[in-house]
C-alpha cells in the first residue's frame, strides 16, 4: 500500500509554464521529495476542461514516512511553498488516501 496526497491548484494563467516546471515530476518539489527513499513519485495533472486547474499526486510508502520527511525538511518545504504562492490563485488539499492494493 502507499500513502497518497492530492492537491488542487488554480494557476495564474501567465504563470502556468513556471508552475509546471516547479510542480512537475522532475520539478523542484519532486527533487525535494526524492531526498527521501520513501517517496514513490509525483504526478502533475492538467484539467482538460479548465486550463488553469491542476492536480498534484504525491505518493509515499506510508503516512509515517511522509510525516518524517516533513519534520526533517520543514524549512525547505516552507521556503518553496512561500515562493510558489505567487503562481496560484488558489490551493486546496483534496485529501490523503491509502492505495487499496488493486492494480
Amino acid at each position: 500500500m502507499a500513502y497518497v496526497i492530492i492537491w488542487q491548484f488554480e494557476v495564474t494563467p501567465e504563470k502556468q509554464d513556471e508552475f509546471e516546471q516547479i510542480y512537475g515530476s522532475s520539478g523542484e518539489w519532486a527533487k525535494l521529495f526524492a531526498r527521501e527513499r520513501s517517496h514513490i513519485g509525483t504526478e502533475l495533472l492538467l484539467d482538460t476542461r479548465d486550463a488553469n486547474r491542476y492536480l498534484t499526486i504525491d505518493k509515499w510508502e506510508s503516512e509515517d514516512a511522509y510525516e518524517t520527511f516533513r519534520s526533517v525538511h520543514e524549512q525547505e518545504y516552507q521556503q518553496i511553498d512561500e515562493r510558489c504562492e505567487a503562481l496560484t490563485i488558489s490551493e486546496q488539499e483534496i485529501g490523503r488516501f491509502s492505495t487499496t492494493g488493486e492494480p
